[in-house]
């Protein structure tokens, strides 16, 4: 049967519903529904997307009507704590307006293998989540010295899609769309012009809350001046 996959906790076959496999392509979760929400309830609960664990039990909590991931405002220490999966190496960055628009945050780590190399972080008293996502991108581009190889990760499909498909585009025609002008034009220029004259550095899509423990440190990063503790 295509799709299906066996719990490696009770060994039954089971599927994922089309609209969670239509959300988060390419993740094979190693649980069945019925063993991931025992597992929360106090065990060691393996997160998805890139591979994300969540430690302790309970670290990743579905929310919202359809039970999809939410953010969870930890500390960068929380983090660390409470996951340890998803890519090793890269920069992940992250952006976030509560409401939207209204106050926002961003943030941006540079990892090599498993540790911390740099990072960044800032706010904003009104902006957009667009906006943060790409301010994050552009600090994040900035992290990594010039001709080192990277991955540099963003959880924003609608990022990554403005510089990889449609920004040349808009640079041909004078930063400008066929049916006006080009949202965030600022941020979006300058940070095609990075990804332009930064070849080494490849921008990649991540899932959003499934675990990846430098995807979740970026997002903690990104509402750090929501709280008193970054």
């Amino acid at each position: 049967m295509s799709g299906e996959h066996v719990c490696e906790a009770c060994g039954a076959r089971f599927s994922l519903p089309p609209s969670v496999a239509e959300r988060y392509p390419g993740w094979v979760p190693s649980r069945c529904r019925d063993c991931h929400q025992r597992a929360g309830a106090g065990g060691r609960a393996k997160g998805g997307g890139a591979g994300g664990r969540a430690k302790g039990g309970g670290a990743k909590r579905g929310g919202g009507r359809r039970g999809g991931p939410r953010e969870e405002n930890l500390t960068v220490a929380e983090v660390l704590e409470r996951y340890e999966g998803g890519p090793t190496d890269g920069v992940f960055t992250d952006g976030s307006a509560h409401p939207n628009p209204g106050p926002g945050g961003w943030g941006a780590v540079y990892v090599v293998d498993d540790a911390v190399v740099d990072e960044a972080w800032g706010q904003e008293p009104q902006t957009t989540n667009n906006r943060m996502e790409l301010t994050a991108l552009i600090a994040g581009f900035d992290l990594v010295p010039e001709g080192t190889p990277a991955t540099v990760y963003t959880d924003s499909r609608l990022a990554v899609d403005t510089i990889t498909k449609w920004a040349p585009s808009w640079q041909r025609r004078g930063w400008r769309r066929k049916t006006g002008p080009v949202e965030n034009v600022d941020l979006v220029r300058a940070l095609f012009e990075r990804a332009q004259a930064r070849p080494e550095l490849r921008l990649e899509w991540i899932a959003a809350h499934a675990g990846a423990r430098w995807n979740e440190y970026a997002d903690a990063l990104s509402t750090a001046y929501r709280r008193e503790t970054r």
